[in-house]
């Protein structure tokens, strides 16, 4: 009887370790564009769903770093300062940030990732299957050569394929990689071009024209936070643009086959809950999107003279009109 109410106790002090009067959550971003909102959004509201409403039992905290390593770096000290029960980073450059940070001034404080396409690469976790210590979180790896493969689905037969990226970011230089391995795989050169922020864009997208046939853009937060550039000079040259981030399409791209980021935020909050009952983060294996969707742009299609087949349009997940 005494064994059976000593686990009692315990399963009830694991299950209420952030019952205090109000859990305080903080949860910064690199930057501000409709993937990344969308993926706080969803973790906003999937903790809603576990029983963590705001205003009631937590309190959210939300920072933009506005694409600026040093902004990210004052949220993360606020943050650790406030003494935070709980941080998550959306984007490799914040989820680095609030890390590093942690580590050094509050090494048992519950980090999350979201968004992050690598993240033993970026020295996150080194095992993602037992982070260990109190990180882990949600990778959005994308499936590069399903993307890149689109280009020719769509029916473009490019000699050359630009790409634009910020060499700054794990993130981004992690799928460069495999965009080379997607365009060596199919004959086409992969035509580079590096940015260190968003002021850089449009020169880079400027830069391919006449040298590339179609511009392929990753999740690059940089690149996508500054997309009406590249889509400008796409439309100005009839140069399909070809996406890994949906919500772009929505802003002028041709086509993606990416995955629904406000998913991706509702799974990374359903981790988030499971750690605020209790269970630990370096327990927890690193999770990956799967699902994929396949959205065209009609509009974009008739900016560059193109037309999307009738077997094409019957495989989209929708059609922006």
């Amino acid at each position: 009887m005494k064994k059976i109410l000593i686990s009692t106790l315990l399963v009830l002090s694991v299950s209420t370790a952030f019952a205090g009067d109000m859990v305080k959550i903080g949860i910064s971003q690199i930057v501000e564009h409709p993937a990344l909102d969308a993926a706080r959004d969803g973790i906003i509201k999937s903790l809603e769903s576990c029983g963590y409403v705001a205003g009631q039992n937590v309190e959210f905290d939300t920072q933009s770093a506005q694409g600026n390593m040093v902004t990210a770096n004052q949220i993360a000290n606020k943050f650790a300062g406030d003494k935070k029960d709980l941080v998550v980073g959306i984007a490799t450059p914040t989820a680095l940030s609030l890390i590093n940070t942690f580590r050094k001034l509050a090494p048992q404080t519950p980090v999350i990732f979201s968004a992050v396409t690598d993240p033993v690469g970026a020295k996150m976790v080194s095992n993602l299957e037992k982070p260990g210590g109190s990180v882990t979180g949600v990778s959005d790896l994308a499936p590069i050569d399903a993307q890149f493969g689109l280009i020719f689905d769509l029916g473009f037969t490019p000699k050359a394929v630009g790409i634009i990226y910020n060499s700054g970011e794990q993130n981004s230089r992690s799928q460069l990689e495999l965009a080379k391995v997607a365009a060596k795989k199919r004959g086409v050169e992969l035509v580079e071009r590096a940015i260190a922020n968003s002021s850089g864009v449009y020169a880079a997208a400027q830069s391919m024209v006449g040298k590339v046939q179609a511009i392929y853009v990753t999740t690059d937060n940089t690149v996508v936070s500054a997309l009406e550039s590249v889509v400008k000079i796409a439309y100005e040259h009839n140069i399909p643009l070809i996406m890994s981030d949906t919500d772009s399409v929505k802003r002028g791209a041709l086509a993606a086959k990416g995955f629904d980021y406000y998913k991706h935020g509702e799974q990374t909050g359903r981790m988030v809950c499971r750690i605020l009952k209790g269970e630990k983060p370096g327990d927890i294996s690193v999770e990956f999107q799967a699902d994929l969707k396949l959205l065209l742009n009609e509009k974009a299609a008739k900016e560059i003279g193109y037309s999307f087949s009738a077997d094409m349009l019957k495989l989209a997940d929708e059609v922006i009109k």
